[in-house]
């Protein structure tokens, strides 16, 4: 493939949002077991191989093209406007999309996160607010955001296909969390298991949970 693809190359800024991505992803989630590690390592490498086919190599396109026959005439680096041929619009349209799923994904994890350690640092669980809807509203946002940057935005291969590791990765996390959590406080948690969804609200809870993180200070 030797057509010259728009939006490509810039490595330098790969590596930079590489590395900021990944510094907030490790900050935020603070891995200490070797589950939580791996969960983790799982996401970093989501991270790397989406950027760098965003910013530097579109190797999905290549493979397309390769082994697949995708028309050349009318490449971009970005796989829905290659696709659908819908160009820089298709383009600016998936962008706008994935980044406000993005924005809403990095919300939730956020509040999920202050919520949860301030309930920690009162020794007590948190069943309100965000906890209210999800139990691990955390791990929601962190899906929401992963798809929108990943899925909406900037499909790759990598992305495509890491996604429901990722989800099952957390998932099992999730599960062996819960178990310490039913350890420490009983029956309490086991009725607010019972009484509130893991990952997914209930139907018409979206909204609430985007206007909480919303109203968040």
């Amino acid at each position: 493939m030797t057509e010259h693809i728009a939006h490509t190359g810039a490595w330098g800024v790969a590596l930079i949002v590489i590395v900021v991505v990944s510094w907030f992803l490790y900050r935020y989630l603070a891995p200490r077991t070797w589950k939580e590690w791996a969960s983790a390592g799982i996401v970093q490498a989501f991270i790397i191989a989406l950027y760098a086919e965003m910013y530097g190599f579109p190797l999905t396109i290549y493979l397309l093209v390769r082994f697949f026959g995708l028309d050349q005439s009318d490449l971009s680096a970005s796989l829905w406007s290659t696709l659908l041929g819908v160009g820089e619009t298709g383009m600016m349209i998936a962008m706008l999309l994935g980044y406000a799923l993005l924005f809403v994904g990095i919300g939730i994890f956020m509040e999920g996160w202050r919520e949860l350690h301030k309930a920690q640092k009162e020794n007590r669980l948190v069943t309100d607010r965000l906890y209210g809807l999800v139990r691990h509203p955390q791990y929601t946002g962190l899906f929401v955001a992963l798809f929108g940057e990943g899925i909406v935005h900037w499909p790759t291969i990598f992305s495509v296909a890491l996604f429901p590791v990722i989800v099952v990765a957390y998932y099992l996390l999730a599960r062996s969390e819960e178990r310490k959590v039913e350890e420490e406080f009983g029956d309490t948690y086991r009725a607010y298991r019972k009484r509130v969804p893991m990952f997914i609200p209930r139907w018409g809870q979206w909204r609430a949970m985007n206007t909480m993180t919303s109203k968040s200070e």
